[in-house]
C-alpha cells in the first residue's frame, strides 16, 4: 500500500513528499567516500514518487568524481535530504533520518552498498 511521507532538512526549509508504494522497505548504506562521511541511511524510490514541495530555490546540489550521483542538501541548514545514485538515475534515495515519524532505533535490517567499488569506477 502505497502511503506518502514528508521528508525535511533540520530548519525545515527544505520539505518532500516522497510515496514508497511497499512502504520504507529495502534500507541501505553506502560506503562510497561521501556517503561513508554523511552516514545516512537511504530509501528507495522510484523518481516520479518524490515531490519537493517547498524549498527548490534553497537546494543545493553536490557532484563529485564521475558526477554521475546527485547528492542534495539544504543551502541553510546542511542538512542532506536525498539522492539521485548513479547507480540508478531512474530513483531517488532520501535520507531516512529526515523522514518525519521515522524511529531510527527501530529500523531493522540496513544493507551496505559497496560504493567503494563502484562498477563506474572499474579501470579499463
Amino acid at each position: 500500500m502505497t502511503r506518502t511521507h514528508t521528508a525535511t532538512c533540520h530548519c525545515g526549509t527544505i520539505k518532500l513528499a516522497i510515496n514508497f508504494p511497499n512502504d520504507i522497505t529495502g534500507l541501505k548504506q553506502c560506503n562510497c567516500s561521501i556517503c561513508r562521511r554523511k552516514g545516512a541511511i537511504m530509501a528507495f524510490t522510484a523518481s516520479e514518487n518524490l515531490e519537493v514541495v517547498s524549498g527548490e530555490d534553497k537546494l543545493s546540489l553536490y557532484t563529485y568524481h564521475t558526477h554521475a550521483a546527485k547528492h542534495y542538501f539544504c543551502s541553510v541548514c546542511g542538512i542532506y535530504t536525498h539522492n539521485i545514485p548513479r547507480s540508478n538515475p531512474n530513483v531517488f534515495g532520501v535520507n531516512v533520518g529526515c523522514i518525519e515519524g521515522i524511529d531510527m532505533n527501530n529500523l531493522g535490517e540496513i544493507e551496505l552498498i559497496d560504493g567503494n567499488n563502484h562498477p563506474m569506477d572499474a579501470k579499463a
